[in-house]
């Protein structure tokens, strides 16, 4: 067990979640960044790793570690792990990766991989039990990703934008990924605050205009000098004024703000620009992706 404070805090990001929601991708990613990881390490193992990379040279400040369901000992033995090395002054981060049921099932067929739980159960029922048993992880996560839509390029820019939020997330102030959607292509399942602009007129609907996207000026000043839309940015601003100081004091590490308009190419995308950018500027460390805005006009 560690003792005391530890002579050098290590940052730590496990990486955790869904069998086939795209683990080792991340932990390679996390790689990539230079960090030094370690797939299914054993949970009552990790106390005496992380120390062994306090007292290492720098190129161990930075660990990535896969725990799940490989190891029958995780979820019952994981917090008491976290606590401690917390209390040792290390930082911890916990992203959750998860994917819907059914690209679970693809994915599996697809690459021929056996479930963990899969001796005693069939695929369906593999994922289901395995679903039920971290619940209490997904939980207790810092951030949780939605893999469904991603492949394994997009994973891995998702890890690297975590990487890079982790220092903000760790301290006093929520790290923000501001996302611009397109309802008629799905709600983005991780958001925590989703924002419909539908209300304001749609550029698509101006011929000159159809073919460009919120990046463009003329299209940022057809939807921003709109009077209803300076009325709902003051909104907004006035909101995240109130509730992120209230996230923050919860503990909340992690943020995900949508702007949706019906094709996420137009309105949702300018609007997202302004928020993300007075965000920055708040002190915040803000990620800016528009989902939808590579699609092609219909």
């Amino acid at each position: 067990m560690i003792a005391g404070r530890a002579a050098k805090p290590v940052d730590v990001i496990v990486v955790t979640g869904m069998s086939g929601s795209g683990k080792s991708s991340a932990i390679t990613a996390l790689e990539d960044q230079r960090y030094y990881c370690v797939d299914n390490l054993p949970t009552v193992l990790a106390e005496r790793f992380i120390e062994v990379c306090a007292e290492s040279g720098e190129e161990m400040s930075h660990v990535g570690l896969g725990l799940d369901l490989r190891d029958e000992t995780y979820i019952a033995g994981w917090p008491e792990v976290r606590r401690t090395l917390e209390a040792a002054g290390h930082k911890v981060f916990v992203v959750f990766l998860d994917a819907s049921d059914g690209v679970l099932l693809r994915r599996f067929s697809e690459t021929r991989r056996s479930h963990p739980l899969g001796a005693n159960y069939d695929l369906p029922e593999a994922i289901a039990k395995e679903r039920e048993l971290l619940d209490g992880v997904r939980e207790a996560a810092d951030m949780v990703v939605d893999t469904s839509d991603y492949n394994a390029r997009e994973l891995k820019r998702r890890m690297i934008e975590t990487v890079a939020q982790t220092a903000t997330a760790l301290g006093k102030k929520p790290a923000i990924t501001v996302r611009s959607f397109g309802f008629k292509y799905g709600n983005p399942t991780d958001a925590d605050l989703v924002f419909d602009v539908r209300f304001v007129p749609n550029p698509y609907f101006v011929e000159e205009l159809r073919p460009l996207t919120g990046l463009d000026a003329a299209v940022a000043k057809y939807v921003l000098e709109r009077e209803e839309t300076q009325k709902f940015l003051k909104h907004v601003g006035s909101l995240l004024d109130f509730l992120l100081p209230l996230y923050a004091a919860e503990g909340k590490a992690y943020l995900t703000l949508a702007t949706g308009c019906t094709g996420g190419r137009h309105r949702s995308v300018a609007i997202a620009e302004v928020l993300a950018r007075g965000l920055h500027d708040e002190g915040y460390s803000v990620m800016l992706r528009h989902r939808d805005v590579e699609r092609n006009v219909s």
